[in-house]
C-alpha cells in the first residue's frame, strides 16, 4: 500500500484498478479526505465522478463499505462493472430469493466484499443488521443523498431513517454524495445523518459543455412543430421527457411517424410497460440501435450512456433539482450538448396537479381510512379509480393513492405490490422453530408453520409470497384442513399471513384506532406542500429569466461565483434551425407585420391575452372588442390581410425572441405586454434578431400583399407607444381579461424562415393608407368610449331543457362558462353516443364516464340508456334495488359480471334523483 511521509494512504497507485489514469475535478479531495476518516458531504455534477470517491478508499483501505442506493437497477449496473474489473462486490435486494440473499450475507459477515449495495430499508431487516455485527462497516456511502431531505426534489421516507439506522450499525464514517442539493438541502443532509464535522466538497454545478435553451409555446400543435423543428436540427441520440404516460405514448406515435425510423428508431419508456418491455427498450438505447426514447422521468437515473447530445423536457418539470439532474445526462463525455425546455403555462398546472395529488385534503384522507378500515376482505383488491368512484372524491386516483401513502407511513395499511394469485406470508419473530408458537397437540398447525418457515427460506421480517399449491405440497394438508390451519395461524402475533390475490391490493394492519389518533402530522404535510410550490415558482422563475440560464441554475443552487456560460440561448446562443434563407426582398414585409403587432401589444398595456390581439389586429367585428375600446385603437385591422391563426404564430414568435412577455398575473389568466427589446424594435432603435423566424406561409402572405398594395412595406415605420389619453388607458385595478376562445389549431406552412440580418431603413408611419388599403370598418359603438373597460361578460340565456326521466337539481345559467362535464352531457343529450363522444371531445372512455358522473352529481338530467344496455342496467336493479345505501359499500367487493364501478355509480346516483324527486313531490 503506498502511503505518503505523513502515513496518509496515496489514492493514485489504485487508479489503475478502474482503467483510469487521473482523477476529474475534485475528486482527488473528496477521496483523501475519506481515506483520512472524515464525513464527508460530497456535491458534484452528474458525471463528475461521484462512485469513485467511495470505491477507490473501499479497496485502498480495505474492509466493508455499505452503498445505499435507491433504485435496483443502478446497484445491478455499478455491481457488473465493478466485478468485470476484479472488485470485490453484490447487491443484497428484494429481487433475489431468499436463499441467494442469505448466501450473500453469510459471506458479507466472513468479509467477502468490499462493496455491497442495498436499497436504505434494508437496513430495517433484523436478519441483516444480525450479519452486520459478524463485521465491522469501515464506510458507509450514502448516493443520491438528498432524498434524505424532506426539501430535496425527490424525499423518500425510507431515506429520512437513516440518521437513526446508522446509529444502530456503530455509527460508522459515512460520505454522502449527489448531484443536486440546494444549501438547505446540503444542512439537512447533514443533520438527518448526524455527520460529524463533515468536510463538504461542491466541486461546482456548472456544465460548461451544456447549451441550455427555453422554447416558450401556447399550444399543443406548436409544441409538436417545434420538437419535431429541434429533433430535425440536433443530431445524435438523447431523451424527451413528458410528465405524464399518456403524453409520452402520443409523442412517441408523433416521432415514430416524423422521424425516419431506419436512422432514428424512437423508443417508449414509462412504469406502465411491464419490465421486459422497460429491459428490451433500455438496452436498445444503450447499445445505441435505440437513438432517441420518449420517457417519463422514470427513466435515467443510473444510466450511464456518456454520448447522449440533447435532452428536452416537453413539459416544465417540478423543480430546479430535477430539471439539472434530468438535463446533466447530456454530454457527459464532455462535447457540447443541448438542454432544451418546451414551457407553457399549461405545464405549471400539471405539475400543480400533481402537488396537490400528494397533498390530498385531510378529510379525503379520512374518508379513506374509514372506508377501508368497513371492508372485511384482506386483503382488499380495489383499485384507486373505484376506491374514488365509491367515495366521490373530489380527487383524482393519484389523490387516493398519496392518501393510502400517507396512512401507510402511519402504520395503518400496507400496500402490496402486484401479484398473480400468490398468498404471502411475513414471520415477525426470531424463534428458531417457528412451530413451537402453538402447543403440540395443533398437528396441522405445526405441520402448516414448519412448511412456511421452509418457504420463506430464513427470510424473517420481509413479505415472501408462495402460490396456494406450494403450501399444500410442503404442508402435506389440503382442503378444509390447510384453510382452518391457515385460519388459525393468522391469529398469531409472529405471522401475518395474507390470503392469493389479484393485481393491486391493499393490506389493513389497524382498523380499531380513531382517525385522530394515528398520529398523523398535517402541519407538517401543508409545511411540505408549500415547499413543493416553491421549488415550481423557481421553474417558472427560470423559463421566464432573461439573465444567463446556467447563473439562473447556480445561483439555485447557492454557487455565488457563477459565471456567463457564453453558450445558453439567453447569452446569444442561436437555435441552428437548417432551412433555407429569407430573400431580402421579404424582410420590410416580416418586419413592417412584427411592429405592427408590437405597437397593438403595448396600446393594451398588457391587460389582455394573445387572443384578443389577434382579433384587433385583423380587425375582427367582435362585439367584445367593441366593448371593451379596442375597435377604437390606431392598430385595429392594419393585418386584416392575415388570419387570427397567422397572427398568433407571428406573436408566439416575438414570445420566444423576448419581444413580447406572456404573464400570469391571475391564475390561469395569462396576458401578454411588449417587453423594452421589444419597444426598441418598435421604435427603430434595435433590430430584429437575425435568429428570428417566420412560417413560409405568413411570409408569403405578407409579400403578396406588399406586391398588391395592401399595405406599404418599401419602409416599414412603427408608431411610438402609447402617450395619451385618447390611446388605450386601462384602469388602476383593472384585472387582466381572460381569453375565452380556444386557440385555432392550425399552422399554415411547415418550415420558418430567418429573418436578413438588417431591418430596412426606419421611417415615422403613416397609418391611414395601411387603414384604407385593409378597409378596417369604421362603425364603433358609441359607448366604447377611450378606455378598456373589463366588464365581465354578459351571461348567456341557459341551454333549452332536455326532457328525462331523472329530474334537473341545479341547472347551469351559463353554458359559456360551463365545466368539460357540461359540453359531454350537451353531446349525449343531442343523440350522440358515448363513443362518439369520445371521438369529438377527444377524451377517452374513462374521461367521458368521469364527466357523466361529475354532470349528474351537479344536477344535470341523464339518462341511463346513454351509457349501459336494458340488460345490464336490469342485473344492476336486480342486485341493488334491495340493498339499502349503507350496505352498498359492502357489496361493492363483488360485482356482478360485466358490471363495472362506473355503472353502479351511475345507477346510484339516477335512484338517488328518483328519490329526491319522490320526496319533492
Amino acid at each position: 500500500m503506498s502511503t505518503s511521509a505523513d502515513g496518509a494512504i496515496d489514492p493514485e497507485p489504485f487508479l489503475s484498478n478502474f482503467g483510469l489514469s487521473s482523477f476529474r475535478p475534485g475528486q482527488r479531495a473528496v477521496i483523501e479526505a475519506v481515506l483520512s476518516g472524515q464525513d464527508c458531504l460530497c456535491i458534484m455534477p452528474t458525471g463528475g465522478g461521484k462512485s469513485l470517491c467511495y470505491q477507490l478508499p473501499a479497496i485502498a483501505r480495505g474492509g466493508l463499505t455499505l452503498v445505499v442506493s435507491p433504485l435496483i437497477a443502478l446497484m445491478k449496473d455499478q455491481v457488473d462493472s465493478l466485478s468485470a474489473i476484479g472488485i470485490r462486490s453484490t447487491c443484497i435486494n428484494s429481487s433475489l430469493s431468499p436463499s441467494e440473499q442469505r448466501e450473500r450475507m453469510n459471506l458479507m459477515a466472513a468479509g467477502g466484499y468490499n462493496l455491497v449495495y442495498i436499497a436504505p430499508e434494508r437496513l430495517r431487516n433484523s436478519q441483516f443488521l444480525e450479519k452486520l455485527k459478524s463485521t465491522k462497516v469501515g464506510l458507509l456511502a450514502v448516493d443520491e443523498a438528498h432524498c434524505i431531505s424532506e426539501w430535496g426534489h425527490d424525499f423518500r421516507p425510507d431515506y429520512a431513517r437513516l440518521g437513526k439506522l446508522r446509529e444502530r450499525i456503530g455509527s460508522p464514517q459515512t460520505i454522502a454524495l449527489t448531484a443536486t442539493a440546494t444549501p438547505r438541502v446540503r444542512d439537512d443532509v447533514a443533520k438527518q445523518l448526524q455527520l460529524r464535522e463533515p468536510q463538504v466538497f461542491i466541486t461546482g454545478f456548472a456544465r460548461p459543455n451544456l447549451h441550455f435553451e427555453v422554447w416558450h409555446a401556447s399550444k399543443e400543435q406548436e409544441k409538436q412543430t417545434l420538437l419535431l423543428e429541434f429533433l430535425e436540427s440536433t443530431p445524435g441520440c438523447g431523451i424527451v421527457y413528458a410528465a405524464t404516460r399518456k403524453r409520452c405514448e402520443e409523442l412517441h406515435l408523433l416521432l415514430s411517424q416524423h422521424l425516419d425510423q431506419k436512422q432514428r428508431k424512437v423508443g417508449l419508456y414509462h412504469a406502465g410497460l411491464s419490465a421486459d418491455d422497460r429491459r428490451l427498450v433500455q438496452d436498445e438505447f444503450m447499445s445505441g440501435r435505440m437513438p432517441i426514447i420518449v420517457a417519463t422521468n422514470a427513466f435515467g437515473m443510473g444510466i450511464d450512456k456518456s454520448d447522449l447530445r440533447f435532452v428536452v423536457h416537453y413539459n416544465m418539470p417540478g423543480s430546479l433539482e430535477a430539471y439539472y439532474q434530468e438535463a446533466g445526462r447530456a454530454g457527459r463525455d464532455g462535447l457540447r450538448s443541448r438542454c432544451l425546455l418546451l414551457a407553457s403555462h399549461g405545464d405549471r398546472r400539471i405539475q400543480e396537479f400533481f402537488i396537490d395529488s400528494s397533498y390530498p385534503p385531510k378529510d379525503v384522507i379520512e374518508s379513506v381510512y374509514h372506508f377501508l378500515r368497513s371492508i372485511d376482505a384482506d386483503p382488499i383488491q380495489l383499485t384507486l379509480s373505484e376506491i374514488k368512484d365509491t367515495l366521490r372524491l373530489p380527487v383524482s386516483g393519484e389523490g387516493v393513492s398519496a392518501s393510502e401513502k400517507i396512512l401507510e407511513r402511519a402504520g395503518v395499511l400496507e400496500r402490496l405490490d402486484s401479484r398473480h394469485n400468490l398468498a404471502a406470508f411475513r414471520i415477525e419473530t426470531d424463534v428458531v422453530e417457528i412451530a413451537d408458537l402453538v402447543p403440540k397437540e395443533a398437528r396441522n398447525q405445526r405441520k402448516l408453520l414448519k412448511a412456511i418457515d421452509k418457504l420463506v427460506d430464513g427470510a424473517r421480517y420481509d413479505r415472501v409470497y408462495v402460490s396456494p399449491e406450494r403450501i399444500a405440497r410442503e404442508s402435506e394438508l389440503e382442503g378444509a384442513s390447510l384453510q382452518r390451519a391457515l385460519r388459525e395461524i393468522s391469529k398469531l402475533p409472529q405471522v401475518d399471513y395474507l390470503p392469493p390475490f389479484r393485481g393491486r391490493a391493499t393490506h389493513m394492519l389497524v382498523r380499531d384506532k380513531p382517525f385522530s389518533q394515528l398520529g398523523i402530522d398535517f402541519v407538517e404535510l401543508d409545511r411540505r406542500k408549500n415547499a413543493e410550490y416553491a421549488k415550481l415558482d423557481a421553474v417558472t422563475h427560470y423559463a421566464d429569466a432573461r439573465r444567463c440560464r446556467q447563473i439562473e441554475i447556480l445561483d439555485y443552487f447557492g454557487d455565488r461565483n457563477a459565471k456567463r456560460c457564453d453558450m445558453c440561448d439567453n447569452c446569444g446562443g442561436v437555435r441552428r434551425v437548417q432551412v433555407e434563407v429569407a430573400t431580402k426582398a421579404a424582410t420590410p414585409a416580416v418586419l413592417e407585420a412584427v411592429r405592427i403587432v408590437l405597437s397593438g401589444v403595448a396600446r393594451t398595456r398588457g391587460r389582455v391575452g394573445k387572443q384578443l390581439i389577434a382579433k384587433m389586429l385583423c380587425g375582427s367585428q367582435s362585439a367584445k372588442l367593441t366593448k371593451l375600446g379596442l375597435s377604437e385603437l390606431s392598430t385595429f385591422g392594419l393585418l386584416a390581410h392575415l388570419t387570427q391563426p397567422e397572427v398568433l404564430l407571428l406573436v408566439d414568435a416575438l414570445v420566444r425572441m423576448r419581444l413580447i412577455e406572456q404573464v400570469e398575473e391571475q391564475k390561469f389568466r395569462p396576458t401578454i405586454r411588449i417587453t423594452l427589446l421589444g419597444e426598441q424594435v418598435m421604435r427603430g432603435q434595435a433590430e430584429l434578431p437575425a435568429s428570428f423566424t417566420v412560417d413560409t406561409g405568413i411570409l408569403l402572405r405578407l409579400n403578396s400583399a406588399a406586391r398588391t398594395g395592401i399595405a406599404r412595406l418599401e419602409s416599414p415605420a412603427t408608431p411610438p407607444l402609447p402617450n395619451s389619453e385618447a390611446e388605450l388607458v386601462p384602469p388602476e385595478n383593472a384585472a387582466p381579461l381572460a381569453e375565452e376562445e380556444p386557440v385555432v389549431d392550425e399552422l399554415l406552412g411547415s418550415h420558418e424562415l430567418p429573418l436578413a440580418d438588417a431591418p430596412a431603413e426606419i421611417r415615422e408611419p403613416d397609418f391611414s393608407e395601411l387603414r384604407q388599403a385593409t378597409a378596417a370598418p369604421a362603425s364603433r359603438a358609441a359607448e366604447a368610449g377611450n378606455s378598456l373597460r373589463i366588464d365581465p361578460p354578459a351571461a348567456q340565456p341557459a341551454a333549452e331543457p332536455v326532457k328525462s326521466s331523472v329530474p334537473t337539481l341545479a341547472p347551469i345559467n351559463s353554458p359559456k362558462h360551463a365545466p368539460d362535464y357540461y359540453w359531454t352531457w350537451r353531446l349525449l343529450v343531442s343523440g350522440f353516443s358515448l363513443e362518439e363522444c369520445t371521438q369529438i371531445r377527444r377524451i377517452t372512455a374513462e374521461n367521458a364516464y368521469d364527466q357523466l358522473l361529475r354532470g349528474m352529481r351537479a344536477g344535470l338530467a341523464v339518462e341511463w340508456r346513454w351509457v349501459m344496455s336494458p340488460a345490464k342496467w336490469k342485473t344492476i336493479c336486480d342486485w341493488l334495488d334491495a340493498a339499502p345505501a349503507s350496505e352498498v359499500s359492502a357489496k361493492m367487493g363483488a360485482l356482478p359480471l360485466g358490471v363495472t364501478f362506473r355503472d353502479v355509480q351511475v345507477y346510484l346516483l339516477v335512484r338517488e334523483a328518483r328519490t329526491e324527486s319522490e320526496v319533492a313531490s
